[in-house]
């Protein structure tokens, strides 16, 4: 019975970290926010990311609007961030797509506005 107990333990350990998932936290600029012009945009999520399939996109209509390819802040691999190429005043759509370092993927979008 007491090794039961312990294989039941085990499990329900080993099962809720095989379950996460990388959710934003937090946007840099903030989601559906209106100021200045950024020069990157930084996503903060839940869990640590898997660089290779992990991605942001700016838009601003069918315009690409990253200066390079986004990357993992060395010291938190939960920031995701992409450096843009000087933005005009307007509404831009980025596009995320996180892998967490568990393989779960998770993916989503929002707006953000450049004041005149």
């Amino acid at each position: 019975m007491r090794r039961t107990w312990m294989i039941v333990s085990c499990l329900a350990v080993w099962s809720g970290a095989a379950w996460a998932h990388a959710h934003l936290r937090q946007a840099e600029p903030a989601v559906g926010s209106v100021g200045p012009a950024p020069q990157e945009v930084v996503l903060h999520f839940s869990e640590r990311l898997e660089p290779s399939f992990s991605r942001i996109e700016v838009l601003r209509g069918a315009e690409h609007l990253e200066a390079e390819p986004a990357h993992i802040r060395p010291d938190d691999a939960r920031v995701l961030a992409v450096p843009v190429k000087p933005l005009a005043a307007g509404v831009y759509t980025v596009m995320w797509h996180a892998t967490s370092v568990d393989t779960h993927k998770t993916e989503g979008h929002f707006t953000f506005t450049v004041a005149p």
